[in-house]
């Protein structure tokens, strides 16, 4: 077995998603989360200040889908809110995947489009799963990269809406967006329109989707067609009203919503007005969760009963499914023989041990190591410390 570890930089993950079916993957990482196959383990944060200016975070998310093949990785992703002003991209980072039976790293990928890719996919299973018949027109707020992947696939995926208006509180960002992608769309598909405001483009859509930074709610349950579709993607967009007095609300994780102190949703959790899915009976002032995504597609809980309710999505974004679809175009590049490889994972050259012979006189510091390799304990790899970790 190779020891080396495959890299692809950006341009070869671009290549090898052409092959990939990302809204497959991540219809999969959700059903087996929803089957009780897949682990989330709880992510590490990191925050701090640059002297440079910005807010800066880093964030590592593990996740293991116990699917065939398993696909187990990390997703380790960056951010400062000022390296737009620099030319440099908000977020970037990197995702890792791992051997099953030997817990080897394997591939390292860049994360950034891969990130944008499964985000869009999400959001667009979910829209059709949950839109009507009628649907026609869809409204994306932020023009950003993750603007940039809902636009492709909504076109490419959900072919019966037939306008997206684009809005950004940035001047000119939503013309160059729909410019830059006016030749890239599907034949005969959506076209882009520029949004005058939020709310012009909201009060005609049938399906919305949020992609800004904001961490200030803006959009009002006034401001929804009756039959609307809204996925929550950058969570903070809508207002208390619209999660409180939606028809349906879906997430992809209740845990981590119930979890999260920086959201409005985990707010309304955190103080017991929104409660998890499947409670019977909520209070007034409260309400229960619907379901969860994967619940939803494997028909678990109910989904949309008429063409007049309003379906809410708040998806919080999971491991799993930045894993899957990495797995897969990992997969995808061992095929097409893209990317490089690094070598500092190749099996290290095995070297005779000298023999050693302990006296009375022997070194006390070395000794209770030899003893312990002697008598299969923790120090021996052997049973006893197979049953626990040892930190180094």
């Amino acid at each position: 077995m190779s020891g080396e570890l495959l890299y692809l930089d950006p341009h070869d993950v671009m290549l090898a998603a052409d092959e990939v079916d990302a809204v497959d993957a991540v219809r999969e990482a959700l059903a087996l989360h929803a089957l009780g196959k897949a682990e989330i383990a709880s992510e590490a944060y990191l925050g701090w200040s640059p002297g440079s200016g910005g807010a800066a975070r880093s964030i590592s998310m593990p996740g293991l889908l116990a699917g065939e093949p398993p696909a187990i990785g990390v997703k380790i992703i960056n951010a400062n809110t000022a390296n737009p002003a620099s030319g440099l991209p908000r977020a970037s980072g990197l995702i890792v995947i791992f051997d099953p039976d030997t817990a080897r790293p394997v591939c390292v990928m860049a994360a950034s489009h891969i990130s944008a890719l499964r985000t869009a996919a999400v959001s667009v299973l979910a829209s059709q799963t949950l839109i009507t018949p009628g649907a026609a027109t869809a409204a994306i707020t932020g023009a950003g990269p993750l603007a940039r992947e809902h636009c492709l696939l909504i076109a490419e995926r959900i072919p019966q809406i037939a306008e997206i208006g684009v809005f950004d509180t940035i001047p000119g960002r939503a013309g160059d967006l729909c410019q830059e992608l006016a030749g890239r769309l599907p034949p005969g598909r959506a076209r882009l329109k520029v949004a005058a405001s939020a709310r012009s483009a909201i009060e005609r859509c049938d399906l919305l989707i949020t992609c800004t930074t904001t961490r200030q709610a803006y959009v009002e349950r006034g401001w929804l067609k009756q039959g609307a579709v809204a996925v929550n993607v950058s969570l903070d967009d809508l207002c208390a009203d619209v999660l409180m007095s939606a028809d349906r609300l879906y997430v992809d994780d209740w845990g981590l919503i119930a979890d999260d102190e920086h959201r409005l949703l985990g707010h309304l959790a955190r103080a017991g007005r929104v409660l998890p899915p499947g409670t019977p009976d909520a209070s007034p002032g409260t309400r229960a969760v619907t379901g969860t995504l994967g619940q939803l597609i494997l028909g678990q809980c109910q989904g949309r009963q008429s063409d007049a309710e309003l379906c809410v999505v708040n998806p919080f974004g999971l491991a799993i499914e930045d894993v899957n679809v990495a797995h897969r175009i990992y997969q995808a590049a061992l095929r097409r023989q893209i990317g490089g490889s690094l070598p500092f994972l190749s099996r290290p050259q095995m070297r005779p041990r000298p023999t050693r012979r302990w006296n009375h006189g022997h070194d006390r510091r070395t000794a209770p190591a030899a003893q312990g390799r002697a008598a299969g304990g923790l120090l021996s790899g052997g049973p006893a410390a197979a049953g626990r970790p040892v930190r180094r």
